[in-house]
């Protein structure tokens, strides 16, 4: 009887592929470098580039070691706080545009939805007309209280009658509260030239002039709102497959919606009041995110948060060199740049709902 040889089953090679989820962690990964690079860029253009063009090397010079070269002096005292401050207000509109995108399920949704922005102007003005404050850094505590008053009125309106505050219910409590606080402001303006005077530098948004004083008291706001945005991801997730669905995985919808809205309320206000109402950052930079890294509202909020201030900055330096000596307010550089990237990302396709 013949013997029958055994053979040796050879072994499967490895899967070289790797876990479904590592290449898109590592593209995310690579993305958010890349915005950090970017970022970095537009700083250091920021603080090398404008009516007295100073190299990089000088720059770096003026950073470490100080000194009482005129070069140290524009960057240290000049440009540092008004790049520090356009880093902390692009940072608090890209991320509360994504955030109130997310609430509200809207894709045009902008920071100025909960009528943010017309609540600063209005406090502004009280600031200049009724308590005679001239400088920036005291127009900043009026507007975002003026901010969050309009805030919470919205919410308050909103949130009555069956259902709470929807989206729907939302925009249009913001909506009416807008028009209503705009015509009052026009109201004051147009009877008091003092205060139409001071207001329209400020209202045009920009941030020529910001001290270090205005930076350092974003810096607690824009910490307290990132927290607050941040939190409530993974709510904004569950909310973007629709409301019964959210509330059937165990989110409350309500709760996300007020500390999304009021994270929101803190990064608009503190940067509306700082430099004035700047167009299109909070509108533009959140599709922008969506489109490189998806959905995931925790990469969106970090790539916003990073790309928001990229967009500023490159357009604040690019509104110093098209009229000099004049500069053109980064308010409008800001939808001169921010109008194309939308046209570019609505062509493709990329606008998608929050």
């Amino acid at each position: 009887m013949a013997e029958t040889t055994a053979h040796p089953r050879t072994p499967l090679p490895p899967d070289p592929s790797p876990p479904p989820g590592r290449p898109l962690a590592a593209r995310r990964a690579a993305l958010v470098a890349a915005a950090v690079a970017l970022l970095a860029v537009g700083a250091l253009l920021s603080l090398a580039v404008g009516s007295r063009p100073i190299s990089p090397a000088h720059v770096w010079a003026a950073l470490l070691h100080g000194g009482d070269s005129p070069d140290a002096v524009v960057v240290r005292q000049l440009r540092l706080p008004r790049t520090a401050v356009g880093l902390a207000v692009g940072a608090a509109l890209g991320t509360a545009g994504a955030v109130m995108q997310g609430i509200t399920r809207n894709p045009i949704a902008d920071p100025g939805i909960l009528g943010v922005s017309q609540g600063a102007a209005a406090g502004v003005v009280f600031a200049i007309s009724v308590v005679g404050v001239e400088s920036l850094a005291g127009y900043t505590w009026f507007g975002f209280l003026g901010a969050l008053i309009a805030s919470a009125v919205v919410y308050g309106l909103a949130g009555r009658g069956r259902g709470g505050a929807t989206p729907v219910k939302l925009a249009l409590a913001g909506a009416a509260l807008a028009a209503f606080i705009t015509s009052l402001i026009t109201a004051v303006l147009t009877t008091d030239a003092a205060t139409l005077d001071q207001f329209r530098f400020w209202q045009v948004g920009s941030l020529s002039g910001r001290t270090s004083d205005v930076a350092w008291q974003l810096l607690p706001f824009l910490a307290v709102g990132l927290l607050l945005c941040f939190s409530v991801a993974r709510g904004l997730d569950s909310l973007a497959l629709g409301e019964d669905t959210a509330r059937g995985l165990g989110s409350r919808t309500g709760t996300v919606r007020a500390v999304g809205a009021l994270g929101a309320t803190v990064l608009t206000g503190s940067a509306v009041a700082a430099a004035g109402p700047i167009a299109f950052v909070g509108l533009a930079v959140p599709h922008a995110a969506r489109a490189l890294v998806g959905s995931g509202h925790r990469s969106v909020l970090t790539l916003s948060a990073l790309l928001g201030p990229a967009l500023l900055l490159f357009a604040d330096t690019l509104g110093r060199l098209m009229l000099p000596p004049s500069e053109v307010p980064a308010g409008v550089m800001t939808a001169l740049v921010g109008v194309p990237v939308l046209i570019v990302l609505v062509r493709r396709k990329a606008v998608v709902a929050a």
